[in-house]
């Protein structure tokens, strides 16, 4: 579906909810905020409520007033709304707790760029070439003809920072040093930034890094890597700070490992295992995780399976090994 369809859906409505996945990252948040100022700018009516609340890292955000949690709003008698907008997000499901607050009658709008998104909106707009969703809604500002400003510029950068790997990853196009050239005509200081998302590990962070980086295991002849994080290391932590991306951006740095894999205990379900894959660019993940019910990119996909730690990565592992044949 076009762009104009996502454009004529704004224009017909004039109340809006936003939403995201759960476990809030820095392309969902930069592009539900980023979104929320280009329907203020455009006269309409708009709020953000979110499952989770601001993860760690991102306090520095001049917006996050405006972050309201499902809780908070749950029990309110004043939600009305006539379009139910979620961003960055491949499946409804994945919203949470914030699906109560959909009515039938309600119009869904989904954007999004994940190839496993399932369309599952009245109006589907999903480019999986797109860098992140805050490129997408970077182009709805052009197409639209709506002017950024300094805190909209803030958002959409952070959803490209984090989404390219700070502009690491095959994704970071031509296209996205040409946005973000723009968005740094306001002055945005990167490095604090930058600084902000990632430069904020405690010594304690540092040591269980370590630990867990300790246990890595390479297969299939040095081109698979993973790891198991147990309930017994988390619970010794205070979980403010997700170690997951340096856990698996370390694994990617190994020589000649195509695919690498983290597997992760649930501290508050039993028998949950949520499992995040990378690859650097021959296998395609997602196609890994779709067969365990997940999704995401040919580079980067993630799921969530029952079962034992040992169970389910003994069935991943066994699926990767024969993908890399």
């Amino acid at each position: 579906m076009s762009v104009k369809k996502v454009i004529a859906c704004i224009k017909s409505h004039k109340n809006f909810l936003i939403t995201s996945h759960t476990n809030l990252e820095g392309d969902a948040l930069g592009s539900e905020l980023a979104f929320y100022r280009l329907l203020k700018k455009l006269g309409k009516r708009a709020m953000i409520v979110n499952q989770d609340g601001l993860p760690y890292g991102y306090d520095f955000l001049p917006s996050k007033v405006i972050l309201k949690r499902f809780k908070e709003m749950a029990a309110s008698r004043n939600m009305r709304f006539d379009c139910f907008v979620v961003l960055d997000c491949s499946d409804l499901g994945r919203i949470g707790e914030v699906a109560n607050l959909y009515a039938k009658h309600q119009t869904i709008l989904n954007i999004d760029h994940h190839v496993s998104n399932r369309s599952f909106g009245d109006v589907n707009w999903v480019e999986p070439h797109y860098s992140s969703c805050c490129e997408m809604i970077y182009q709805l500002y052009k197409e639209l003809r709506v002017a950024f400003d300094r805190k909209t510029a803030l958002f959409l950068y952070m959803g490209f920072l984090t989404d390219t790997g700070s502009f690491r990853y095959s994704n970071t196009t031509a296209r996205v040093h040409e946005a973000v050239a723009e968005l740094l005509q306001f002055h945005l200081d990167v490095s604090q930034i930058y600084s902000s998302v990632y430069k904020n590990m405690t010594f304690q962070d540092i040591k269980l890094l370590a630990n867990i980086l300790s246990r890595i295991k390479v297969g299939a002849k040095g081109r698979l890597a993973w790891v198991q994080m147990k309930k017994s290391l988390l619970q010794r932590k205070d979980e403010a700070f997700d170690l997951s991306e340096e856990i698996l951006s370390l694994m990617r740095a190994i020589k000649n490992v195509e695919v690498c894999v983290l597997f992760k205990e649930n501290l508050k379900r039993k028998d949950e295992i949520k499992v995040n894959l990378r690859s650097q660019g021959k296998t395609d993940v997602n196609k890994i995780a779709a067969y365990f019910g997940g999704g995401g990119h040919k580079t980067a996909s993630g799921a969530t399976l029952h079962g034992s730690l040992n169970g389910v990565t003994r069935k991943f592992l066994s699926r990767i090994k024969k993908s890399l044949k």
